[in-house]
């Protein structure tokens, strides 16, 4: 009994995701419900059709016409709702030349990329105190995992559009910026706490603080 218990306890602790208990459980995509679950509601699976299980559009070139040079098209649970309870989704992005996925983190998923066109910088930050950076030059086929919650980036180093596939261990696996969330928080972090954690000047701050 001990051990079954035990066993029952690990299975938890180590899914993100919520498991499956049948073949598939379609998102419902009720958006007038007041409950919220972690997950999705099933639709009734004598109604589900293989447009459920379908989705278009990673062929389409992203707009990286933006400061970063990059663009991310995240193919999720919301997006595709016969992921729901199946533990993953897919992202397609792009990069001008020199573009950048700038550095950031999925608090829910492992991330798996493989290049398809250009050449990328990647690279990953272990946790404190090591703060250990992982990098490496990828070329076209080449494959890189960032493990789960650590800050991670991609860049373009080449003079030509850059284009890779992700694959997440999550049917949402979320995405912090971290530029976003420290200098564009809302409202925002006080000049105080970001000047002596960031060890800068607070006019600096304020700074950083407008362009977001």
């Amino acid at each position: 009994a001990a051990l079954v218990l035990l066993a029952l306890a690990f299975s938890f602790a180590t899914a993100y995701d919520p498991s499956p208990l049948q073949d598939f459980c379609v998102d419902l995509n009720d958006t007038t419900s007041a409950v919220f679950v972690n997950g999705k509601f099933c639709k009734d699976p004598k109604l589900v059709k293989a447009e459920d299980f379908f989705f278009s559009g990673l062929d389409k070139v992203g707009n990286t016409s933006n400061k970063e040079g990059s663009a991310v098209n995240l193919v999720n649970v919301d997006k595709l709702g016969g992921l729901n309870t199946l533990g993953i989704s897919l992202a397609r992005i792009d990069f001008a030349p020199y573009g950048l996925n700038p550095p950031h983190t999925h608090p829910r998923g492992t991330e798996l990329l493989v290049v398809l066109e250009g050449t990328l910088n990647v690279g990953f930050v272990t946790s404190n105190t090591d703060n250990r950076l992982f990098t490496k030059v990828l070329n076209v086929g080449d494959v890189f995992v960032f493990p789960i919650g650590l800050i991670h980036f991609q860049q373009n180093i080449g003079n030509t559009p850059a284009v890779a596939i992700s694959g997440l261990s999550s049917q949402n696996p979320g995405v912090i910026t971290i530029a976003n969330a420290v200098f564009g928080s809302n409202p925002p972090i006080s000049t105080d706490v970001l000047s002596k954690a960031f060890q800068i000047d607070a006019n600096l701050v304020k700074y950083l603080q407008s362009q977001f």
